[in-house]
């Protein structure tokens, strides 16, 4: 099955880049060994179909490129909008504030949790900054579960937000769902360690 795309960012140093689907979803990746034969240095924002295959580590890549009439699409700079907030996104943060607001005046919360959220958020999102600034370069990524560690230390409020304003890892499913995983303990553990029997098996 192929499908259409246009070359989203090209290393010329390593001889590889990222197809962006027109349909949507993650960015594959692509050999220069899986473009027509002769082809020269490729322009960011060609217009082309591929087909997708699995490499050794299981990961998505492209095959079998064919440029669109050897075509460029017109690559303008521009500015990518959030992405779409679904309830659970729109919800997520403002709840888990009213709770922690609920729980910091019904229980005694240490000024620190709030000083190890934010913290940890700030440094998610530097991650996920980090890691899509590494795939279009081509550069060494982030690995998912040091993105899912984070979140579940703590920084998932920061995480939501860079997949939001970053629209980085807000699509792919598997991931999405470990990382709402995360959250659900997050907050359990948060909710589980300022209860008052936890207080009193502390003691």
């Amino acid at each position: 099955m192929r499908f259409d795309g246009k070359l989203k960012s090209w290393n010329d140093v390593r001889g590889f880049g990222f197809i962006e689907p027109l349909q949507g979803g993650q960015e594959i990746f692509v050999h220069i060994k899986s473009l027509p034969p002769g082809t020269g240095r490729p322009t960011v924002g060609l217009a082309l179909t591929f087909e997708v295959e699995l490499g050794p580590q299981g990961k998505k890549r492209a095959k079998s490129v064919q440029f669109v009439r050897s075509s460029r699409l017109v690559s303008t700079p521009r500015h990518e909008s959030p992405a779409r907030w679904t309830v659970p996104r729109r919800l997520a943060l403002p709840c888990f504030f009213l709770l922690y607001a609920a729980v910091a005046s019904r229980w005694s919360v240490s000024p620190w949790v709030a000083a190890a959220y934010a913290a940890a958020s700030l440094l998610a999102f530097f991650a996920y900054a980090l890691d899509k600034s590494a795939a279009r370069h081509g550069r060494r990524r982030t690995s998912e579960s040091s993105l899912h560690f984070l979140s579940l230390a703590c920084g998932w409020p920061g995480a939501l937000l860079a997949q939001q304003l970053l629209r980085h890892k807000s699509s792919k499913t598997s991931f999405v769902a470990r990382f709402w995983a995360t959250v659900i303990v997050n907050v359990a553990g948060f909710l589980a360690i300022h209860s008052p029997l936890a207080k009193r098996l502390l003691v």
